[in-house]
């Protein structure tokens, strides 16, 4: 009986992996769960699993929550809010995994704290790699912890490797890393008119389903470009041996090419349970829910390479992995900033790679070595974002 912590349990990674660990009461109990603001999702989904603690973003979320639960049989949960709160929960004696979903800069600290206290950390958070990649790896060595992609792409790469993989590239056999985007919904727009773009547009991803942020990150593909700086970090690829693929069916998650001229491919519907229920069965196999994959109906699978023109964020990721040091943390932060300011109507779609370029010019790049640095650059960076933004 594995006992879960799932930190973003009303996003889409949280809600999908409630609905694996439902389908399993035999082997998963809910030790807690963890969201912002979104009481009454929050309430429902603890009426249904009673987990044993709660975690809210504010004191006005919790007295909300409060009164939700009160009188019903989930009323004796325990309801805790804050940053420290939810790093308390990820590294509790009273779970076992961690389920890393919290969108952006935000979940790092709790991640860091899962990995620090030894748990098996199921990573949706990709951003804690992108901005702090060496101290979170470090701490999964010291600590013992199990770490597990669940981005479908990771994921995918993760069952291609040898069961030996130790980071060798060259001594397994490895050649190169095959990361596959869909290129989202602009992959064939006129290039002349994204400047148009609106966000009700392009948060319409054409195979899945996922939250606004990400999905404004799938159509510029700073989504891949995040991607392949997680890729370096998980499994010690350098920057050219990690190849971005377009391949618009999404059935294909992601591929590994090897030395003798094989390619290995995981293939799947494009549904989120099946890295989870790989992620939460690991080394075994479970049921996630998951429609077969039937290649007669999918019919064809299409390759080609992206665009930089297209999608200069991704362009700006490769760039930031080569400068190192802070500048992964100046991306991830100036791209949630922009992104942020397309959705709210401030800036047009376009202006999103054009804000980020500036950050990562404008911006001093530090070693950034340790969780403290880190979250200052991300704080220096948001600051500039904003002022770019405004002016």
């Amino acid at each position: 009986m594995q006992r879960v912590c799932i930190l973003g349990s009303t996003g889409s990674i949280g809600v999908s992996t409630l609905d694996v660990i439902g389908q399993h009461p035999d082997r998963y109990r809910i030790y807690a769960l963890t969201a912002h603001t979104q009481v009454e999702k929050l309430a429902q989904q603890c009426r249904l699993h009673r987990p044993e603690v709660i975690v809210v973003g504010t004191a006005e979320a919790a007295d909300a929550l409060h009164k939700l639960l009160a009188g019903t049989d989930a009323g004796h949960v325990q309801i805790m809010h804050g940053s420290d709160a939810l790093c308390e929960v990820a590294s509790a004696s009273g779970c076992d995994t961690v389920m890393a979903a919290i969108v952006g800069a935000a979940g790092l600290p709790a991640s860091l704290a899962a990995a620090r206290a030894g748990k098996k950390v199921l990573l949706a958070n990709k951003e804690a790699l992108v901005m702090s990649g060496a101290l979170f790896m470090d701490a999964i060595k010291a600590s013992g912890a199990v770490l597990l992609p669940i981005d479908s792409e990771h994921n995918a790469i993760f069952q291609c490797l040898p069961a030996n993989y130790d980071g060798q590239m060259a001594q397994r056999g490895v050649r190169k890393i095959l990361l596959t985007a869909s290129g989202g919904p602009f992959l064939k727009r006129d290039i002349a008119s994204l400047d148009k773009v609106t966000p009700e547009e392009a948060i319409a991803h054409p195979n899945w389903v996922m939250g606004k942020k990400i999905s404004i990150d799938s159509a510029t593909m700073m989504n891949k470009g995040l991607e392949v700086i997680e890729a370096y970090w998980l499994f010690s690829a350098p920057a050219e041996s990690i190849e971005v693929v377009i391949h618009p069916q999404s059935v294909i998650h992601s591929m590994v090419s090897y030395a003798d001229g094989s390619v290995l491919a995981q293939l799947g519907n494009p549904d989120m349970r099946t890295p989870i229920a790989y992620g939460l069965a690991y080394p075994e196999r479970i049921d996630s829910g998951v429609s077969p994959l039937d290649l007669i109906k999918v019919g064809r699978l299409n390759f080609e390479a992206p665009d930089f023109q297209r999608f200069p964020c991704l362009s700006l990721a490769y760039q930031a992995l080569g400068a190192g040091r802070s500048a992964p943390t100046i991306l991830n932060a100036s791209n949630e900033v922009a992104v942020q300011a397309f959705l709210d109507g401030k800036i047009g779609f376009r202006m999103i790679d054009q804000i980020i370029e500036r950050c990562l010019n404008q911006i001093g790049i530090d070693s950034a070595h340790d969780l403290e640095s880190i979250l200052a650059a991300d704080a220096r960076t948001r600051l500039v974002a904003s002022a770019l933004i405004t002016s």
